[in-house]
């Protein structure tokens, strides 16, 4: 094979056999990677491992200078290994019971061997298996199955139905990036992969490079691309989205201090020094120096490891821009970036257009008069974790990361081996999981993705190490007003532009309250109003509702009708699964206005609360489950759509009714949403249930 052309999967450890060399295209970001891939030629102890850097801009240049420099000396960067990480715990998890019963405290002593988890505490494992046992903070979990069965009063776990096929199916920890493969229509093999953003952009009959050959888009599938050679066609360059967690601190600092050292010597030295010790060619050398000397004209200072550049300019249409140049990375800007924006929504009540790369942050002030002040941007250290949590929740990234991490969780999994599930259909799930998720702090998904953003993503300490050294002046803070943008914050705008070129002109606060600004009433007179039962099959309808209404084959089936429906009368279950459910302590009787029921353990604390119906003494034990939130009797209509309870909404005490407002609209199965309306002394037909207004009330 004359060439081999790889993206970062060359970091892995594969050997590839006789690799004479390795030409990086754009500097590696960081000295391991930049190590790992140059190290796979000359694979063999009698050989050296020979590389050449290809820059694509001269900011990138100056860290490809750096990284060659420190890749001969070994200064690698420090290995950061994640700390608890909970969806990685819930996958294992749920592989473990799978295979075999084991007991909860074995599970901990089992998985505390592990480096990441050797101080996981046992709340936090509670807390991973109560999402896995079904036992979600929120009733509008309850479409999500349990993975796993708890046994609290035995302490033992094991794996439901299919847990085995669903960590099979979805084993690993690297994150579904909606990828389509793509393969020749003939039956052949695989020729390579493909993004899905780029695949909904094309047509059969298309023509596009892969490799070093051309090819035809004979069909898209759900799934795949099945193509034809074209040899001799001209063909579209495809693209892929790539993504980093950004330059490592100690690379930034290194960056910033060899860009001070060499501006300090004069231009023979400095050549000297990047040629000989930097290993650049002469023009390339030229370039660099050229680049370092026309950025201190336009600032009179270059940004450095020990001064922050804060340059101010009008843009084309007379917009203030604001860049914070630093060589410290994106770990670092990012977090400074995200508490910025806080505080100047909070002091300058606008919401600021922001952007952070590794060379730095920049703002956009549409229509201000003036630039903020510097003090308005610099951050007390104290105050940054509270300022980037509370901001954190609503950006891009954590979204993306929950998404990821609610598959790596088996929350989102593939149903089948072997076929991707649309990237698009996975936002949208972990989208309507996540707006739930996030209103429970408790949630595991919703702890792991701040974690994997605060420590994995983000370099906190280092960004409140920076904030401190700032305000004790031993980094000097330059601002600088310029004409125009300076070679350094050009970089960065570059990508600014990249991020909003593809935005449509909605503008973004907006969007949202557009939708909800509607006078309804008037678009229906607009529109026609035409009634919905006629769009719709009855047969479709009562085939439906024979499904929802069909009898459980296994006793996790029933415990999942159990947690749905409510409770239900002991005779109309199969007996020998309602008592394997009393044996495992997951199903009680509890008696409900003079009758018998079957309920699950999960809802004894709301019975107990709303009703008065005590549970057998034998669940006392796990006290968590008998801990329910205030107002039982509402959230006790948790299930399926309460269109009895919303009835009956009316005839409730004022008092109960303005309380529960938010919980008479949750779902509710109807049976039991009757059984509620009996114990509130809600009107059936003409006879009231409770006399007198104290009991009413009660």
């Amino acid at each position: 094979i004359p060439c081999l052309v790889a993206t970062s999967s060359l970091e892995l450890g594969i050997d590839m056999g006789a690799v004479d060399l390795v030409v990086q295209v754009e500097s590696p970001k960081s000295v391991a990677r930049g190590l790992q891939r140059v190290g796979r030629a000359g694979h063999r102890l009698d050989e050296p491992s020979k590389g050449r850097v290809f820059p694509k801009f001269r900011a990138d240049l100056l860290e490809s200078a750096v990284v060659v420099r420190r890749m001969k000396d070994g200064l690698i960067e420090e290995t950061r290994i994640p700390r608890n990480p909970l969806d990685v715990l819930a996958q294992q998890v749920v592989a473990m019971c799978a295979q075999e019963e084991i007991a909860v405290d074995e599970l901990h002593e089992v998985v505390r061997r592990a480096w990441p988890f050797r101080d996981l505490e046992r709340r936090q494992l509670e807390n991973v298996l109560d999402m896995l046992a079904g036992r979600y903070p929120s009733e509008e979990f309850a479409e999500l199955r349990p993975r796993i069965t708890w046994d609290r009063t035995a302490g033992l776990l094991r794996g439901r139905e299919g847990a085995a096929r669903l960590a099979v199916t979805n084993a690993g920890t690297i994150p579904d990036r909606g990828l389509f493969g793509v393969y020749l229509v003939d039956g052949g093999g695989r020729v390579g992969e493909l993004d899905e953003e780029m695949v909904y952009e094309a047509r059969a009959g298309q023509t596009f490079l892969l490799g070093a050959s051309t090819w035809r888009i004979e069909e898209i599938t759900r799934d795949r691309v099945l193509v034809s050679p074209a040899p001799g066609i001209p063909g579209l360059v495809p693209f892929w989205k790539g993504e980093g967690v950004g330059r490592p601190y100690e690379l930034g600092e290194a960056i910033g201090r060899a860009a001070r050292e060499l501006v300090a010597l004069d231009d023979e030295r400095a050549r000297t020094r990047l040629t000989g010790e930097h290993d650049l060619d002469e023009r390339a050398a030229e370039n660099l120096l050229t680049f370092l000397r026309e950025q201190e004209q336009a600032t009179g200072v270059l940004p450095s490891d020990r001064t922050v550049v804060v340059e101010r300019f009008r843009d084309e249409i007379g917009d203030w821009r604001v860049c914070l140049l630093t060589p410290f990375g994106a770990r670092v800007h990012a977090p400074w970036a995200l508490a910025l924006a806080a505080r100047m929504r909070e002091s300058l009540g606008m919401e600021v257009n922001s952007l952070w790369s590794d060379d730095g942050v920049a703002f956009h002030f549409p229509d201000a008069d003036a630039p903020p002040a510097l003090d308005e941007l610099l951050v007390a250290p104290e105050a940054l974790d509270d300022l980037v949590v509370a901001e954190l929740g609503g950006t891009a990234l954590f979204g993306a990361r929950f998404r990821e991490n609610a598959a790596r969780a088996l929350l989102i999994p593939r149903r089948r081996p072997g076929q991707r599930t649309p990237l698009w259909q996975q936002r949208l799930k972990a989208q309507g999981l996540l707006q739930v998720a996030r209103r429970y702090p408790d949630f595991p998904v919703v702890l792991e993705t701040y974690r994997e953003c605060l420590q994995d993503v983000f370099d906190l300490p280092a960004l409140r190490s920076l904030l401190t050294a700032l305000r004790q002046r031993r980094i000097d803070v330059v601002e600088v007003e310029t004409p125009g943008a300076s070679p350094f914050a050009s970089s960065l705008l570059f990508d600014y532009v990249a991020t909003y070129m593809y935005e449509d002109d909605t503008p973004l606060a907006e969007r949202r309250a557009q939708a909800l600004a509607l006078d309804r009433d008037l678009l229906k007179e607009l529109l026609g109003q035409e009634e919905l039962r006629d769009l719709i099959d009855p047969a479709a309808l009562d085939e439906v509702e024979a499904q929802l209404r069909g009898e459980a084959a296994t006793a996790d089936q029933l415990h999942d009708l159990l947690l749905r429906r409510g409770d239900l009368d002991p005779s109309d279950v199969d007996t020998g699964l309602a008592a394997t459910l009393e044996d495992e302590r997951r199903a009680v009787r509890v008696r409900v206005a003079a009758e018998e029921r079957l309920i699950a353990a999960e809802d004894a604390g709301r019975y107990r609360d709303a009703l008065g119906a005590m549970p057998p003494a034998g669940l006392q034990r796990p006290q968590d489950l008998l801990d329910v939130p205030a107002e039982a009797l509402l959230r006790l209509g948790g299930g399926e759509r309460a269109a009895a309870l919303r009835e009956a909404k009316d005839e409730l005490p004022e008092r109960i009714g303005a309380a529960g407002e938010e919980g008479l609209g949750k779902p509710a199965g109807r049976h039991r949403a009757e059984r509620v309306a009996v114990a509130a002394g809600v009107l059936r037909g003409d006879q009231p249930l409770l006399a007198g207004e104290a009991e009413s009330e009660r």
